[in-house]
């Protein structure tokens, strides 16, 4: 069929936020719908209205539907899709026995192991809140989060169960389980799981001595609730499923209400962009990135359970020798990840030297892949590295390219058409929208757009304009097809004498140097030019100076945008999905400014 931009009034608005009131005066923008003229031949510009109510209907039906394939993977250990639903139920019951009600809150800390998905869906069959938490916080961090959130229970890996005594104080906490890398590793005796505690505890000694009296041991809890009858909760599309913590780098973290609604809408936009590239047949993706993370959680967690999937979890991708060692007995058709993560694998000779012929797609998002890193991956493995677009607040997904396995294009940096059900428009500083061509912030009206912040009314109420559009504080420009390019954040933008500069640009042309392995720019003060462009590179040639890399970026940027900084590090300060974090670099710089 002929794909063209549906009526207006057919497209979602914003949950939780009240339509606007149409202006006659203001005329919509040429932009609105020129992307589905752009649309695979396949993919309709609009999801199927009908869809399950909840995660939890959607959970249900594809375990019973999947319950002999193997779910997930972890540590050579299988775990099958009824085998998945039954400890997910067991956990459900448990906590209704303990009087966790529909509507709490239940944090999980948990990293990449077979706990997570029990954790995950047990919380939702109970009917309750998932509070997705990093087990790389600080006490302070995580005491922060459930203070905030509320939370009244906890799953937490015993690795990481010292921070959570010392977070304690102040909390609602009554619940704790506690659970090690191998307790659910084998049925009956688990003599694996014995063995690999051991280790991790008393060889290794990874697990600091900790005081939580109240804590009850995740597999305790399982045998429990298998033994209860499971109360259903009717968990509809407007009901809480999780609050996803976000704006950590930027300021005081706060909760994306996202319902299960917007779940599920995404999930199937995700879906119907897949339609006929990836099949039901049995894909098999491998998962380093932590699926506490909406990235992960959305794409690797539900659309890849939406095709009978098996996920590979890996606990530990930034030890990328250890996760190959992992993988030599395993293949995989599709793998998700981010820029850094792509890059420390081309740097890897087992990575390389495997064999890619079944790889089908190639996900990355959470930060702009640059283009040599793209192209390096393209030519190793005959696959692009397809980029989507999306933010915690949007569940995540808000823009994808096109996913032709045969796609052979080369990288132009594009993060892809609006998904279907999905509007965006690009304000201008002035407050109009953009055109064909000129750059603006990214605003987005879609079904999987959350429902505000957590208890902070006043950062929902600046999230949104008054037509209810989510204003993302990305800069992008679309082109006559649709395509969205993005420039940069705009917080990350740099004034040089009253010249824009973006981080992204210096960033993509120092990346392409040999000698680089990986770099940052910022922002810094200048008493004479308002701001100054400084890098932060870890070198991939021990020989490289600075000098060379002024060299470099004269050949390809303009005189403001030269660096007039450098600065040689060993590593750069990352998010827990691999982002560079810019603003951490930023306040370093700052803090020596006000030492000096």
């Amino acid at each position: 069929m002929t794909l063209s931009a549906p009526p207006h009034a057919a497209l979602s608005g914003t949950p939780g936020i009240p339509p606007a009131t149409p202006d006659a005066t203001r005329l919509p923008p040429e932009t609105d719908g020129i992307w589905y003229a752009s649309y695979p031949p396949d993919v309709e510009p609009e999801i199927d209205p009908d869809r399950p109510a909840s995660i939890v209907h959607f959970f249900d039906d594809c375990t019973a539907r999947f319950r002999d394939r193997v779910a997930y993977v972890s540590l050579g250990v299988s775990m099958t899709y009824g085998e998945l639903a039954r400890k997910a139920a067991a956990f459900a019951a448990w906590l209704q026995g303990v009087g966790v009600r529909p509507g709490e809150r239940v944090a999980i800390m948990l990293p990449n192991t077979l706990q997570y998905p029990v954790a995950l869906f047990g919380v939702l069959k109970a009917g309750a809140i998932v509070v997705n938490t990093n087990p790389l916080y600080t006490a302070r961090e995580l005491g922060h989060q459930l203070k905030d959130s509320g939370a009244q229970t906890i799953v937490v890996f015993e690795n990481f169960a010292k921070t959570l005594e010392d977070a304690l104080p102040g909390t609602q906490i009554r619940n704790v389980v506690v659970t090690g890398l191998g307790d659910l590793l084998g049925n009956g005796p688990n003599l694996k799981g014995r063995l690999l505690n051991f280790v991790v505890r008393r060889v290794k000694k990874m697990v600091p001595a900790y005081h939580l009296p109240q804590a009850v041991r995740l597999r305790d809890a399982l045998a429990s609730g298998a033994r209860r009858a499971l109360a259903p909760v009717e968990v509809g599309p407007d009901d809480l499923a999780c609050l996803q913590y976000t704006g950590g780098t930027t300021g005081i973290a706060k909760g994306a209400m996202l319902t299960h609604g917007n779940l599920v809408a995404n999930l199937l936009q995700a879906k119907a962009w897949t339609a006929g590239k990836l099949d039901t047949a049995g894909e098999t993706v491998l998962t380093p990135l932590p699926l506490y993370h909406i990235y992960s959680l959305t794409v690797n967690a539900l659309i890849f359970m939406a095709l009978g999937g098996r996920n590979v979890l890996i606990a530990n991708p930034r030890d990328v020798k250890r996760m190959m060692q992992m993988l030599r007995r395993e293949t995989f058709s599709c793998i998700t990840a981010v820029n850094t993560l792509y890059n420390a694998l081309l740097e890897n000779d087992a990575f390389r030297d495997r064999d890619f012929s079944g790889l089908k797609l190639a996900l990355a998002g959470g930060m702009a892949t640059q283009k040599s890193v793209a192209e390096r991956f393209h030519a190793l493995t005959g696959r692009p590295i397809v980029e989507g677009y999306g933010l915690t607040e949007c569940s995540p997904i808000v823009t994808m390219n096109p996913v032709d396995p045969d796609r052979l294009l080369e990288f132009e940096g594009s993060i892809g058409l609006p998904a279907p059900s999905t509007q965006v428009r690009l304000r201008r500083d002035d407050g109009e929208w953009a055109g064909i061509g000129e750059p603006g912030e990214l605003c987005v009206k879609g079904p999987q757009v959350m429902k505000g912040y957590w208890n902070r009314p006043e950062e929902t109420a600046g999230a949104f304009d008054d037509e209810g559009w989510l204003l993302t504080g990305d800069i992008g420009v679309m082109d006559a097809r649709g395509f969205i390019r993005l420039i940069d954040r705009k917080k990350d933008m740099i004034l040089v004498s009253g010249f824009n500069v973006y981080p992204n640009e210096i960033e993509d042309v120092l990346a392409q140097h040999p000698g680089v392995r990986e770099v940052a720019a910022i922002g810094v003060p200048d008493a004479v030019q308002g701001e100054r462009v400084k890098v932060f590179v870890v070198r991939r040639d021990p020989e490289l100076t600075a000098e060379q890399v002024v060299q470099f970026c004269r050949k390809h940027l303009t005189g403001y945008k030269i660096p007039a900084g450098i600065e040689f590090r060993d590593i750069l300060p990352q998010t827990n999905i691999g982002k560079i974090l810019r603003r951490e670099l930023r306040d370093e710089e700052l803090r020596k400014a006000g030492s000096a």
